[in-house]
C-alpha cells in the first residue's frame, strides 16, 4: 500500500509542478492536461480582483500575468500532499518565492497556496488553487 500511496503523491507532486512549469515557462497551453475544465471552478489568486470562475478566466489572467511580468521563477517549499482515505480527493499545501521583472524591474513576493486535485478516469487534474501574500503583524 505505501507503493500506492507514494506512486499517488508523486502524481500529485507532477500535477502541481506543471502548473508552476507553465507559469514560469509563461506558456498558458500546458495547463489544460493537468487542470479542470469545468466552468464552475473557482482560482483565487493573490490579487484583490483574482477571484476567477471557470478555465476560461483563468487563462486570461495567465495570459494577463505573462504580458507583464518575464523571467518568471518560482521556489516552492515546505509542500505537504494529502490523499483522501478513499484515494480520489487529495489536497497540498506550499509556499512559493515568486520572482520576475515587471518593466525590467525585479519584483518578489512570497506566497502561500493551497491546491485541491481530484482523481479523474486514471490521472490527477488541479480542480482548486488558491494563493495569497500573508499580511504583516
Amino acid at each position: 500500500m505505501n507503493v500506492i500511496w507514494t506512486d499517488e503523491r508523486t502524481a500529485i507532486k507532477a500535477g502541481i509542478d506543471a502548473w508552476i512549469n507553465a507559469v514560469e515557462r509563461e506558456d498558458i497551453r500546458l495547463l489544460p492536461q493537468v487542470v479542470t475544465q469545468d466552468p464552475s471552478s473557482v482560482w483565487i489568486g493573490a490579487g484583490a480582483s483574482e477571484w476567477l470562475v471557470g478555465f476560461e478566466a483563468l487563462e486570461q489572467a495567465m495570459q494577463a500575468q505573462n504580458a507583464a511580468l518575464e523571467e518568471i521563477h518560482i521556489t516552492v517549499s515546505d509542500e505537504t500532499i494529502h490523499i483522501s482515505p478513499e484515494g480520489d480527493m487529495a489536497w497540498a499545501t506550499n509556499q512559493w518565492v515568486f520572482s520576475g521583472k515587471m518593466g525590467g524591474q525585479p519584483i518578489a513576493m512570497n506566497l502561500r497556496c493551497t491546491w485541491i486535485l481530484e482523481k479523474q478516469e486514471d490521472h490527477w487534474v488541479i480542480v482548486h488553487f488558491h494563493k495569497s501574500v500573508g499580511m504583516p503583524v
